[in-house]
């Protein structure tokens, strides 16, 4: 598979670059279907979004109305209920004055009894009942009670307020009843206080008095609890004309400063339902006014919780949108479809050609433009097809030339320098030498020819590689020593003849000739990554970065010791038969020595992959 993909991306590619540039630009690589359907879906979406938007707020103002009805229907109830209350107690403050006070003689006695009954007959709702002369004297009081010592009456704002106004009755705020002791429990309760101005008949002498009817607290407590349901998101609340609350949900919270009220604000607004902005928050303030006291009952409602009641309208129109639109989905897919069918198809036949199918079938048909283009295709394929045929015949003969080439720059270089040593060898009458390197020499020849084959196996070449350092060692007289750690797994892969010795060669001339202990290591192994890995390694005399950067070149500026030609021939070979992701490394440093790595792809060395490295041509996948 690993050869498969060099030869493919070689051959297969350069095959198809032209058709599928073209291709390309002319902009088919975008799906029509899709472009279709997306446009049709975004209008329909939009237009779908606008009105469910309009619906919405259209909703929202018919939502928020309803609310406010039905809040200040509540509250009209809730008046009429608090109404009633007030007028019960305003009756039993009549029956007490026109039926008891005023036809009775106080001098001669109290209507304690009279009083009493009123109050037991109305105790659910009363705290207390008493009458004062105008001096503040008590006069008669239900139930009997204790009046505690040094209170003063005539400064309290209920009897001041009576005999100030004697034409009305008047309603004080909630306070503790702090007039009496009741001694068998010792408690004091919060009372609503009725006062009056009242005639007193003192022995035939009318005298001005102040009837007190303490209203219990708790039952107006209880009215409005009845009311604020859920204080979080709506609550209720009572005030006077001047805007002092009398009851609130959270009065507490109030009094130790924790929250705040707009109750000033809500005193100045008239009946009904207006809007407000307070710390920060808009609400809906509505306002009821009671009559006989003027009191105020106060609905508010933030505006965050007033569309709370649009949650199934919201999901409705939520619905209703998604369900259309998945219909247009669908619809606009099916119509796309059928609209854009026949042109891809015919990109899935450019599609087959880009993949490099054999012998794709070319559709031709739907409406005549795109038959037209169907059958331009297919003969513009056709001429394609002969062109490339023509240039991969042109390119594999000009590669092989290359090849060959670069081949008999190697062999009669590296002749010269064996010959040149041999002849050394002879006139200093150094014959065993001599023959021992003739015989080193056929031998690395016969690795060389390799019966004309370029691709050998790594244990051949690094055969080769040692006759060529025997002859070597000869010649400098062990000068230098050589190892060799070759990892065995690795011998019976392929690799292109006759580039591990340009290296050696240059190692030689280049890094250790020169030194008393300088010294060669030549390891071959497999990387983690599966290829094939030949280091050469000296401890010479290396060399600056930049000129490691040009050796690999043809730049001039670089003066080439050794086998410098041999290198630039050994990196261009192994790039041409396996791809420029491999090739030469080189690693050096001055005085420490230089490091060359081959790269090789791990390829099995058997006939069939031997003759397909050579001729270039791809391996059919056996199945």
């Amino acid at each position: 598979m690993r050869l498969k993909k060099f030869l493919k991306r070689k051959f297969d590619n350069l095959k198809m670059q032209w058709l599928i540039s073209k291709y390309m630009r002319s902009g088919a690589t975008r799906s029509i279907q899709a472009t279709i359907a997306v446009s049709f879906t975004v209008v329909a979406l939009v237009c779908m979004l606008a009105m469910g938007v309009a619906l919405y707020q259209r909703f929202a103002v018919r939502s928020e109305k309803m609310l406010t009805d039905s809040t200040e229907l509540t509250l009209d109830q809730s008046v009429i209920t608090l109404e009633d209350y007030l007028r019960s107690m305003r009756r039993m403050s009549d029956a007490i004055y026109y039926n008891v006070v005023k036809d009775q003689d106080i001098s001669k006695e109290t209507p304690i009894s009279q009083m009493n009954l009123l109050y037991e007959a109305h105790k659910d709702y009363l705290i207390s009942l008493a009458l004062f002369s105008e001096d503040g004297t008590l006069i008669a009081a239900s139930p009997v009670g204790v009046e505690k010592e040094g209170v003063d009456v005539t400064g309290q704002t209920w009897f001041t307020s009576a005999l100030a106004k004697p034409e009305n009755l008047h309603f004080s705020l909630p306070h503790v009843q702090n007039i009496f002791v009741d001694d068998p429990t010792f408690k004091y309760y919060w009372v609503t206080s009725l006062s009056r101005n009242v005639e007193l008949n003192n022995g035939g002498v009318p005298e001005q008095g102040v009837l007190l009817v303490d209203m219990n607290y708790a039952v107006i407590e209880e009215m409005m609890e009845a009311v604020n349901n859920n204080p979080s998101e709506q609550y209720v609340y009572l005030m006077d004309n001047s805007g002092s609350i009398i009851y609130h949900p959270m009065l507490m919270q109030i009094s130790a400063g924790l929250i705040k009220e707009n109750n000033l604000q809500a005193a100045s607004y008239d009946d009904g339902s207006h809007k407000e902005i307070f710390e920060g928050s808009e609400r809906i303030v509505t306002v009821d006014t009671m009559s006989y006291t003027g009191w105020k009952l106060v609905s508010v409602i933030p505006t965050s919780n007033s569309y709370m009641g649009m949650k199934d309208i919201r999901y409705f129109v939520m619905m209703v949108i998604s369900i259309t639109l998945l219909a247009m989905l669908i619809l606009n897919r099916l119509v796309a479809r059928r609209v854009t069918r026949p042109l891809i198809r015919l990109n899935d036949s450019i599609r087959d050609i880009e993949m490099g199918k054999a012998d794709p079938s070319v559709y031709i048909g739907g409406p005549s433009e795109v038959e037209h283009l169907g059958r331009t295709l297919r003969d513009s394929y056709d001429q394609i097809n002969e062109l490339m045929r023509d240039m991969v015949a042109s390119q594999e003969e000009k590669r092989k030339a290359e090849l060959d080439a670069l081949q008999s720059q190697i062999n009669p270089h590296f002749l010269y320098n064996t010959l040149d040593s041999i002849v050394w060898m002879i006139e200093g009458e150094k014959y065993n030498e001599a023959v021992f390197m003739i015989t080193q020499l056929a031998s690395l020849f016969r690795v060389s020819l390799s019966s004309g084959k370029t691709i050998i196996p790594i244990g051949d070449e690094i055969r080769h590689a040692s006759n060529y350092m025997n002859i070597q060692k000869v010649r400098f007289k062990d000068a230098f020593s050589v190892e060799f750690d070759i990892d065995e797994e690795i011998k019976n892969y392929c690799t292109v003849k006759l580039i591990v010795q340009p290296i050696l060669e240059n190692a030689v001339y280049y890094g250790v000739k020169d030194m008393e202990d300088g010294e060669i290591v030549v390891k071959g192994f497999k990387g983690d990554d599966g290829d094939i890995y030949i280091t050469v390694s000296d401890n010479g005399f290396g060399m600056s970065s930049s000129q490691t950067e040009l050796l690999l070149t043809d730049d001039t500026r670089v003066r080439k010791k050794g086998s410098g030609v041999g290198l630039i021939n050994v990196q261009r070979r192994i790039q041409l038969r396996f791809g420029q992701e491999y090739g030469l490394k080189i690693e050096s440093e001055p005085d420490e020595g230089t490091t060359v790595t081959i790269h090789l792809p791990a390829i099995e060395y058997n006939e069939d992959n031997r003759k397909m490295l050579e001729s270039g041509k791809e391996k059919e996948d056996e199945k």
